[in-house]
């Protein structure tokens, strides 16, 4: 039974994330690193993903469990379970969330007040897309920060949908717009970015539609994040600093504090005192499996593949890149979960005769611990969507990329991991199981190009590390994050303070 208790001032951080794998695992790093450094910490979950990780075993194995200064909470997301099933479940997830989790929210905030042992919330952090949690943040009384899941290019991109529109950018025209050439227009004018292509600016500049929800909501949710006390980003400063130059003209408080990978948190270990840091909220079950092959196999010798949490592939993509895998003659770890493809299937979908032309070089998983796997020897290469969390997992191992982008943000990251940094190559939109087989070729082979990719990987891994490391400006900037943290919380108390005199 929670009950009203004085205890000693502790700065207390709700962190709530979009309810996606995307969101949750990058947002639970950093509760892990705030906590580490004294921040009193309560992360928020759905009631639907609550559960549904705890089916997965993540409350067993230590994603879920208690301990001094860190807890779990839950709050409804308002959707039914036909919702749940629909095509468009995201974007209905997300008009739920909007209609009816601020209140839950803010009724949390009051109860963990009461709790005793519990120090008042003294600011709240959300992920892009829940931007209602800064209305819920305002009537708590406390200031709120924004975890921006993209990289500092990403979020500009973002930022500019809005004047790409009142410039006649976008909408499309016609069909016809996708291939004439209209896509690889130039766009010059963007601070601190080199010129590129409108197509690489996001997916959302491709609608026909004048009232293109997609396309409003991340105009909207990226301003929103102005009203924020401060903006926090999962990059580092060496790997986008022109851009970063470019935005803390908009945005004075921009922390970067990236790479959010194990290795940084090394502060969380020794700290608390365990070998180990974030653990993961996995909403599928990881294949532990996948790791004892990968332990057989020759170093650099496996392409690791996979498409991320929300990546829909057609039947006819799915099996251009089949057999673009099993003509490359390399081995290949492939992470195919339930719903990659079109119908809901996901391993059923795989061709007969290609699980067993592949079946003494292929390993197919329906889910894995990506960041052990991109830092396994054995991996050499990584066949990816481009989303900003597996980009920066294999900047942060040093594995080199083939990108296929087809959402959001994945473009630029593509277009900057493949010209920016060169540690990478793009698959044309229209999957080629040739061009497949090619890149693979290119990327994991013993060719000029590849040798180049490889040594570039190499100095971005040791920059990220340089950045997470005592005295790096991740590791700096982490410092400063929580400092802040802790003014607020004093500010706060003194207005309180002031407010009863």
């Amino acid at each position: 039974m929670c009950a009203p208790a004085a205890m000693e001032k502790r700065a207390h951080a709700m962190l709530f994330p979009f309810p996606c794998s995307g969101h949750i695992n990058p947002t639970l790093k950093l509760a892990e690193l705030l906590h580490s450094l004294g921040v009193y910490v309560t992360f928020v979950n759905t009631e639907h993903n609550h559960e549904r990780l705890l089916r997965t075993g993540a409350g067993t194995a230590g994603g879920l469990r208690g301990r001094e200064g860190f807890r779990f909470e839950a709050v409804p997301d308002g959707l039914s379970e036909e919702d749940r099933r629909s095509p468009d479940r995201t974007m209905k997830l997300y008009l739920s969330l909007r209609r009816s989790c601020g209140p839950p929210l803010v009724a949390l905030a009051r109860r963990l007040a009461a709790c005793e042992g519990v120090p008042p919330v003294t600011c709240v952090v959300l992920s892009g897309l829940v931007s209602f949690a800064l209305a819920a943040a305002e009537e708590i009384g406390v200031p709120s920060f924004v975890l921006w899941g993209t990289s500092a290019c990403g979020f500009v991109c973002t930022l500019r949908l809005r004047e790409l529109r009142q410039r006649g950018y976008t909408p499309l025209k016609d069909e016809s717009y996708l291939t004439n050439g209209y896509l690889d227009m130039p766009i010059d004018w963007i601070a601190g970015m080199p010129p590129v292509r409108l197509g690489d600016i996001s997916s959302f500049v491709r609608t026909l539609d004048p009232r293109c929800f997609a396309l409003r909501v991340e105009e909207d949710e990226a301003n929103s994040c102005a009203t924020a006390q401060g903006l926090i980003l999962n990059t580092f400063e060496d790997l986008e600093s022109d851009v970063l130059d470019a935005l803390r003209e908009e945005f004075p408080r921009v922390y970067t504090i990236g790479p959010l990978a194990p290795e940084m948190h090394s502060r969380v270990d020794r700290a608390q005192g365990h070998g180990h840091g974030a653990a993961g909220l996995s909403l599928w079950e990881e294949d532990a499996a996948c790791v004892a092959w990968l332990d057989a196999q020759p170093e650099g010798s496996v392409l690791y593949v996979s498409f991320g949490s929300l990546a829909v592939l057609s039947l006819d993509q799915l099996v251009e890149l089949a057999w673009g895998l099993a003509a490359s003659n390399r081995p290949f770890l492939w992470v195919v979960r339930p719903g990659l493809v079109a119908g809901d299937r996901g391993v059923d979908a795989l061709p007969d005769e290609f699980l067993a032309e592949t079946k003494n070089r292929c390993f197919i998983a329906e889910w894995c611990a990506q960041e052990q796997v991109l830092r396994h020897r054995a991996v050499g290469g990584f066949l990816t969507h481009s989303g900003w969390n597996s980009t920066m997992e294999s900047i942060w191992s040093g594995v080199p990329m083939i990108c296929w982008p087809g959402f959001a943000d994945q473009y630029i990251n593509c277009r900057y991991v493949c010209e920016e940094w060169a540690i990478g190559l793009r698959l044309d939109e229209q999957l080629r199981r040739e061009q497949v087989t090619a890149h693979i070729e290119e990327v994991m082979g013993d060719t000029k190009k590849s040798k180049e990719m490889r040594r570039n990987a190499d100095k971005w891994k040791a920059s990220a590390e340089a950045a997470t490391a005592p005295g790096g400006s991740s590791y700096e900037n982490l410092d400063k994050l929580v400092e802040v943290l802790r003014l607020e919380e004093a500010d706060a108390e003194l207005a309180s303070s002031t407010h009863a005199q």
